[in-house]
């Protein structure tokens, strides 16, 4: 019975001398769940002790704290949500649940993760980064921004900040409980500097425990094989930096996950077609400069007033591109939002286009959207070019398909 395995869970969350943590993700097949994960761990708030629980979507995290009978029926309207998977971590042991779509409760058990370490009670948020400050990590140590304390160097705060956001947006996708238990491949596309792709690496690999193997491709000679050399000084093992252009690299596996940080101008778009060719899982690109759609843009009734302002035509293109590369992608049969990726005030280049692999090819929503945003504006995006002459198109025109 569901109210069987709540009480085991339940009794290990309520034990104050061992608790450390409870994590539910999943989703039972056919069900509707709002969160992706939720987190539960104790925590220490005016000398009283409360239940931390840690809500996150999407688009958005939530936390709250309660305690007494109030945390006890958080909990069980918790336990009551359709998640599939539940561990519960102590400093004796971990348990792990996995949840069958008729409820029944598979249970395994293995070592515990912090079985020397007690509870860590401090109600800290900064906790709630994947690489928290005041934390000793190797890794961060290694490339300047930590010291061997565990402090963020403040002239190195904003990169602090980017890396640790760049690799929430990859959490929030949720996809990467999808491949905790095989090698995850990742193609790095104008992977530039890399330090993005390091952190991932290292946050995938040696913090979440996922195989990863990543490759960076670049047309920089000079970067890649610093890069490469990198990569050798932290014994990141399965990364490698190869010199290519994006649209010519060939990958010795279909990756899973695709990357273009900061690709310039038509890069994004070659990136963005890598993925869609290997049907990659998941997509992210932080675009950097536009510069193909400026030049197609004419003058529209409507928008005289704003085109005859260059800075203002410049930023009308930047925005038509990254629509249309979003439209595209849900056009391909990808789930995509465009969201910032971290806050101007760290960085001008914010923007970050997210796509998961999701659905079928060419639904009609998104044709017929796309269609009206060319012939409004009289263009045709650079990635729509790309795909036609990899063969992999799927436009079809409403008028010419029985099916519209």
């Amino acid at each position: 019975m569901k109210s069987d395995y709540w009480n085991v869970i339940k009794k290990r969350v309520l034990d104050e001398e061992t608790f450390v943590r409870l994590t539910l993700r999943g989703q039972l097949h056919g069900k509707e769940l709002q969160w992706r994960k939720v987190v539960v761990r104790p925590v220490l708030i005016k000398q009283t002790r409360h239940l931390q629980f840690s809500y996150f979507a999407t688009k958005q995290d939530i936390t709250k704290n309660y305690r007494g009978n109030e945390a006890l029926e958080m909990l069980d309207e918790l336990l009551a949500l359709p998640f599939s998977s539940i561990t519960v971590q102590s400093t004796r042991e971990d348990v792990h649940v996995q949840v069958t779509r008729e409820g029944k409760a598979i249970f395994s058990h293995s070592k515990a993760t912090q079985s020397d370490k007690a509870p860590d009670l401090a109600h800290d948020a900064s906790k709630q980064l994947p690489l928290p400050a005041d934390k000793a990590d190797a890794f961060l140590q290694a490339i300047g921004i930590m010291d061997n304390q565990g402090k963020v160097f403040p002239t190195m705060q904003d990169k602090f900040s980017q890396i640790n956001e760049f690799l929430k947006l990859l959490e929030h996708t949720g996809e990467l409980e999808h491949f905790a238990k095989r090698p995850l491949n990742i193609l790095d596309c104008g992977s530039g500097s890399a330090y993005l792709s390091f952190a991932m690496y290292h946050y995938l690999n040696n913090v979440r425990g996922i195989s990863a193997r990543l490759v960076g491709i670049d047309t920089n000679g000079k970067l890649v094989e610093k890069s490469n050399l990198h990569s050798q000084e932290l014994s990141f093992e399965k990364m490698c930096f190869l010199q290519s252009a994006i649209i010519d690299y060939v990958p010795d596996v279909a990756p899973d996950i695709v990357l273009a940080l900061h690709a310039c101008d038509t890069a994004t778009d070659d990136a963005i077609a890598q993925g869609i060719l290997g049907t990659a899982r998941l997509i992210l690109c932080a675009p950097c400069c536009h510069h193909e759609l400026h030049q197609q843009i004419h003058t529209v009734a409507p928008f005289k007033p704003v085109l005859q302002h260059g800075i203002l035509q410049k930023r009308m293109a930047d925005i038509l591109t990254d629509a249309f590369r979003a439209l595209v992608l849900q056009i391909m049969g990808y789930k995509t939002d465009v969201i910032e990726f971290i806050s101007t005030e760290h960085t001008d280049r914010n923007l970050m286009i997210r796509a998961v692999k999701r659905t079928k090819q060419g639904e009609r929503k998104y044709l017929q959207e796309y269609e009206a945003l060319k012939a409004f504006w009289g263009v045709t995006p650079y990635l729509e070019k790309v795909l036609r002459e990899k063969g992999c198109w799927v436009m079809l025109e409403a008028q010419q398909s029985p099916h519209f």
